[in-house]
């Protein structure tokens, strides 16, 4: 079985080792545009080792922003920002990908170190939108729910998104279906009471889902993989399940996705997740075991010997890391010695004492 740093490949872009940045919001884009917060920010990860880094949660289009600054490509004038970042993560070794977004029912917030909270039209708020007027915490107004024809909307909306992301230099796509958000929502039947096409049957409730990857997969080039991130259960009774997403996984996979990114829950704040060192990882392994596809396991992956017990054993073929990238940009270099591979680890040259 291979090991944390050896190269791992989907279609014809090979990633140098296991490591992957998560997608992390970083609530600091200008008007969608990507800044030098974002360049240093994926660029240090980089710099640090990581095989793949995946940028923030990229709204579709403005109501599909979680807050007003996050990022977005529902515009070409977004693209240039992304192409100086794609640039710098490839000369250093990294593979740049992108998760294309729409926030639905969770959107129009303000930011996390702001309180969350919803915004007003005063404060610069908008129209939310959802598969049923079933909002996200008792007490909010409730989401507008989507039209057949706003329902096709959004989707050409990830389409042309699609398009500027091959312009922007990513060389991986991911498709956001998880936390909570639009396209996780038609999944569940805790926000998913529709009772035409895109509601009732498990058939119904994914057709957004494949359909949009249906649209979107011939415009992303057939070289380059695509993923999609699934909250494969909403740890609530009546709610998403793990047997739903491995069925969903199999369909997605049919369909030419490459990854399935293995996350839970964000379906609602009631949800009681048990929380803990690989509490996802079993999620990650049955999808990869049961839908044959390669996964990415997510969550409190914090140790060398934890991660490269996730590939080693076949659990996932990717480890995705977000806190703790946080806390320590070159965390592949700590995982490189405690592992005996330093010398599998290849570091700019500038950095190549911090290796030995």
């Amino acid at each position: 079985m291979p090991n944390l740093l050896d190269p791992f490949t989907l279609r014809s872009v090979t990633m140098r080792n296991r490591i992957g940045v998560s997608p992390m919001c970083q609530y600091s884009s200008e008007d969608g545009k990507a800044t030098d917060w974002h360049l240093v920010h994926l660029g240090s990860r980089a710099v640090g080792g990581a095989g793949l880094i995946i940028c923030e949660a990229t709204a579709v289009e403005p109501r599909g922003r979680i807050s007003p600054s996050d990022a977005g490509l529902w515009s070409d004038e977004q693209i240039e920002p992304q192409v100086r970042i794609n640039q710098f993560l490839i000369a250093h070794g990294a593979v740049p990908a992108i998760q294309l977004a729409h926030a639905g029912r969770k959107a129009c917030t303000a930011r996390p170190w702001e309180g969350s909270q919803l915004l007003s039209k005063a404060q610069g708020g908008w129209e939310i939108v959802g598969p049923s007027p079933i909002p996200f915490n008792d007490g909010d107004p409730p989401p507008h729910e989507l039209t057949l024809t706003q329902i096709r909307e959004i989707q050409n909306a990830f389409v042309t998104a699609t398009v500027r992301s091959v312009q922007a230099g990513f060389q991986m796509l991911e498709i956001h279906g998880a936390h909570g958000y639009l396209m996780h929502s038609f999944h569940s039947p805790l926000s998913n009471a529709r009772r035409d096409e895109y509601g009732g049957s498990f058939e119904n409730r994914i057709r957004f889902t494949l359909e949009t990857v249906r649209l979107v997969r011939p415009k992303w080039p057939d070289s380059k993989p695509l993923a999609v991130r699934l909250s494969c259960t909403d740890w609530y009774e009546g709610g998403w399940t793990l047997e739903e997403s491995i069925e969903l996984a199999k369909k997605l996979k049919a369909e030419g996705v490459d990854l399935i990114d293995c996350s839970s829950g964000g379906g609602t704040p009631k949800a009681r997740v048990p929380v803990g060192a690989s509490f996802q990882v079993p999620l990650a392994e049955a999808v990869r075991r049961q839908a044959g596809i390669p996964t990415a396991a997510v969550g409190l992956i914090t140790d060398p010997m934890q991660a490269d017990e996730i590939i080693r054993n076949g659990r996932a073929d990717l480890v995705l890391l977000a806190r703790e990238m946080l806390r320590n940009p070159y965390w592949p270099v700590q995982a490189a010695r405690a592992l005996g591979k330093a010398d599998m680890l290849q570091l700019p040259v500038q950095y190549a004492r911090a290796i030995r």
